[in-house]
């Protein structure tokens, strides 16, 4: 019988969203030759692959790939740059039809904003809270953590700061409790609270924002109603201006005293 010539394998197993063209790694590895050698060939080196953030095709999304339906929503958007020089990137939570659009194609549309869009340097997000609706505009926190995972260390060190527009009760303390085990990278530190468009405005200079006139409403109303900050809504249904209905309630009231029950 003939030798049979033993080859060493190895199996390179890799996560599906790490943005890393799997084909350098199929490939069979080149032989190095070097004129030191005599003409003999060496044992074949191991060949790495320089992977940009961003690759065609990869896991953060193809480059032509047609956003055209997101970005007419208008939720995400690259604007002008906070008082430390930080360039803004908006989300207006309100926006955002989380029933139809997936978690993976949201992925895919916020790297290729970020990638595509924003420049070199520091970065800090406004997020718009106002008015959002769980079931219509969350897309759930575990997606959130997902998205923000996936994101390369040095993406993570360029946010600065998150101004978290008219947080309510239930996002505070999800966050205050849940906050540092669910965020890495320092972000749960980095999330700023802004109860009003005032208190925006001692970071961010008029202008550099653009702020929906649905988002100016909420503020107001939250104005004149303060208490709705902590969950408490002072008679919501306005019930002070409805008729007194004191005597037709207490008609019945000596009929249920003497009621007996068993």
């Amino acid at each position: 019988m003939g030798h049979q010539q033993e080859r060493d394998f190895s199996v390179v197993v890799l996560a599906s969203d790490l943005g890393v063209d799997a084909q350098s790694f199929l490939s069979p590895l080149l032989p190095r030759s070097t004129a030191a050698s005599g003409g003999h060939d060496e044992a074949p080196d191991d060949v790495w692959h320089d992977c940009a953030p961003y690759l065609p095709g990869g896991g953060y999304g193809s480059l032509d790939e047609d956003f055209s339906d997101l970005e007419a929503l208008q939720a995400f958007r690259v604007e002008g740059s906070d008082k430390a020089g930080n360039r803004i990137f908006r989300i207006v939570g309100k926006f955002f039809p989380a029933l139809v659009i997936s978690g993976d194609r949201l992925k895919r549309y916020i790297y290729h904003k970020m990638f595509t869009e924003l420049p070199e340097g520091p970065i800090c997000i406004v997020y718009m809270h106002s008015a959002v609706q769980k079931a219509d505009n969350s897309p759930g926190l575990s997606v959130l953590r997902w998205i923000y995972e996936g994101l390369n260390p040095d993406v993570k060190e360029r946010i600065s700061v998150v101004y978290f527009l008219h947080p309510g009760i239930r996002s505070r303390l999800v966050f205050a409790t849940l906050g540092r085990f669910f965020l890495s990278g320092g972000l749960y530190w980095k999330i700023k609270y802004v109860s009003r468009l005032q208190y925006l405005w001692d970071d961010i200079n008029k202008g550099q924002v653009e702020i929906p006139e649905f988002v100016k409403s909420h503020d107001d109303i939250l104005e004149h109603r303060p208490l709705t900050d902590y969950g408490i809504e002072p008679d919501p249904l306005h019930l002070t201006e409805v008729p007194s209905t004191e005597y037709s309630c207490g008609r019945y009231e000596g009929r249920w005293a003497a009621g007996s029950y068993t």
